[in-house]
């Protein structure tokens, strides 16, 4: 049985004046929109995941509005929302329990950012059994600096997340592959 995990996809991670750098890919959440609405109408599993920074100041902080989940992906009361202060979905949660308990062997995991938790959940997810496919058009990455101070553009980022994470921890596929396989 497969499900969608959806991993912080907050409004806060819009505001690029706090994290000082540049995102790509700002149809991220979109797409991720586009694939819960399939699978809110075959009425397959769909898990939410909000990130509670524990930052004061972080956008993603339980007192700051972009706390909140992106109304294009908003829970639906049956609909469970995994709230965590770490980077990794299965920490401090029931996720994998929940999962489990639900027969899912097969997870998608769409969500923000690529660099952190999920990059974080989905080498988590596969060290734990499931079997991952990772939607590479519905995540995005923020600009980093190096060791050395260099800053390396969000699309080296995560291109390269991307193929930390392809084959050995998930399956990787784009919003129009993975819509076209669900329509089957």
């Amino acid at each position: 049985m497969t499900a969608l995990l959806l991993i912080d996809i907050q409004t806060g991670l819009l505001e690029t004046s706090y994290y000082g750098t540049e995102r790509n890919n700002l149809d991220a959440e979109q797409n991720c929109g586009k694939i819960l609405n399939v699978f809110r109408k075959k009425q397959w599993h769909v898990f939410h995941v909000k990130h509670n920074s524990t930052s004061p100041n972080s956008p993603l902080h339980p007192t700051k509005n972009g706390n909140v989940i992106h109304p294009l992906v908003f829970p639906l009361d049956n609909e469970p929302v995994f709230e965590k202060s770490v980077n990794s979905a299965f920490i401090a949660t029931d996720l994998e329990a929940r999962l489990k308990s639900e027969g899912i062997t097969q997870i998608v995991v769409v969500g923000l950012t690529i660099e952190h938790c999920i990059s974080t959940s989905v080498r988590m997810a596969a060290n734990l059994g499931f079997e991952v496919t990772l939607v590479s058009d519905a995540t995005a990455a923020f600009d980093k600096a190096g060791i050395d101070g260099k800053r390396y553009p969000a699309d080296i980022i995560w291109q390269t997340e991307l193929a930390n994470l392809k084959d050995e921890f998930a399956e990787i596929k784009d919003t129009a592959a993975i819509l076209a396989e669900l329509d089957n």
